[in-house]
């Protein structure tokens, strides 16, 4: 990278963070909302999943495109484009007056939030390579924070009966604030192949890149899961009431980003073979917990693990991609990211007919065998870093 090694990098790092903390307020003030969307459109649980799959197919859309925007345009450009488009969507989202209107805001939605996903994470790849330390877990738990930041306001708004379209507004107004402040400090250069050589828009993933999605997908079925479906099963399974019905979810961000900030410090110490063990061990146990003892405080404790569990395993492996050998950060990305997003892809529905067949429980409990798959693979992790 043609940056002088002396520039003031916290600077770079803070901006990308800023970035960050905007994806996840937005995102996770759409899915406070769902359970108020769900009862406004009259929609039932596998009603509800089919329309929910809109978003991660705008996602798998837009994943090629994405990377090749950036690879043409640059990170730079193409980070505000989507901080902008990515929370501005959400009003399309409250104003939704079909199930249609709804899957096609939703599809709009994934498109953006995968813009801003790539030019994010390849803006991180640079930071890091600054630094010359891994640093991405941070990053990811800055976006943690902003979920863990957007479920509690949405409990407010929630308990304050306050409608979604304001709330919504409210949250585009400080997302355009905080774009605004932090635009200017992002890197001007991404980060390059080792081996220097220009690389195609689009490119095969090998099978450390397919082997790196695999492991991310069983985990982004269980972060949907959670997003998606967490409000739900709180007000049909555990009884909480509406104005506890985000509890689990706020409780599932709030450990995501305590494990998120320690993420760095602990792979370091541990490797990344067993942090992706314990991680998926994690998430299977708080999924069990919360379905064979469906209490406030035992669910609640449930969610708390697989927050833990769920926390470390995107940064470790986008970190792991970003640094091939043989891809711009920008394409090895987007090719995990294709893979990766399939758990969004299939969770939600999965979940939907599932329990319209049998019950939520056992969905549940299907999500955390699929969460388990982390551990099954984490071992060949030895091989690729």
């Amino acid at each position: 990278m043609n940056i002088a090694l002396n520039v003031n990098t916290r600077i770079y790092r803070i901006a990308i963070s800023v970035f960050f903390f905007v994806a996840g307020l937005t995102f996770s003030s759409w899915a406070s909302r769902i359970p108020d969307i769900k009862t406004k459109l009259h929609l039932g649980d596998a009603g509800l999943g089919l329309i929910l799959f809109a978003l991660p197919v705008g996602q798998i859309v837009s994943l090629p495109i994405s990377a090749a925007l950036v690879s043409k345009f640059g990170s730079r450009t193409l980070i505000i484009v989507g901080a902008l488009l990515y929370p501005l969507t959400l009003v399309l989202l409250a104003i939704s007056g079909s199930s249609l209107m709804l899957a096609f805001s939703l599809f709009v939605f994934g498109l953006w939030a995968n813009l801003l996903n790539i030019a994010m994470n390849t803006q991180a790849v640079a930071v890091e390579n600054i630094y010359g330390r891994s640093i991405m877990a941070s990053f990811h738990g800055l976006w943690s924070i902003a979920g863990f930041t957007g479920a509690v306001i949405g409990t407010l708004f929630v308990s304050a009966s306050i409608s979604p379209l304001i709330h919504f507004s409210i949250i585009c107004l400080v997302t355009g604030m905080l774009v605004w402040a932090a635009y200017r400090h992002t890197v001007p250069n991404d980060a390059q192949p080792e081996n220097g050589e220009k690389q195609p828009l689009f490119v095969r993933p090998d099978k450390r890149i397919f082997l790196l999605g695999m492991i991310a997908f069983f985990c982004m079925v269980c972060e949907g899961a959670m997003a998606d479906w967490s409000g739900v099963y709180y007000q049909k399974v555990v009884q909480s009431g509406e104005a506890l019905k985000t509890v689990g979810y706020v409780a599932f961000m709030g450990t995501m980003a305590t494990g998120r900030f320690a993420g760095d410090w602990l792979v370091t110490k541990f490797g990344v073979v067993k942090i992706l063990k314990i991680s998926g061990i994690l998430i299977a146990i708080g999924l069990i917990i919360a379905v064979v003892m469906p209490t406030m405080v035992a669910a609640t404790a449930g969610f708390l693990l697989v927050g833990f569990g769920v926390s470390s395993v995107v940064p470790v492996v986008f970190g792991l991609a970003g640094k091939s050998t043989n891809m711009t950060p920008s394409a090895a990305l987007a090719a995990v990211s294709t893979i990766s997003f399939l758990g969004f892809l299939i969770g939600p529905p999965v979940i939907g007919f599932i329990a319209e067949l049998s019950s939520l429980r056992i969905s549940f409990l299907v999500i955390a065998a699929l969460g388990f798959g982390t551990t099954l693979l984490a071992g060949k992790t030895r091989k690729i870093g």
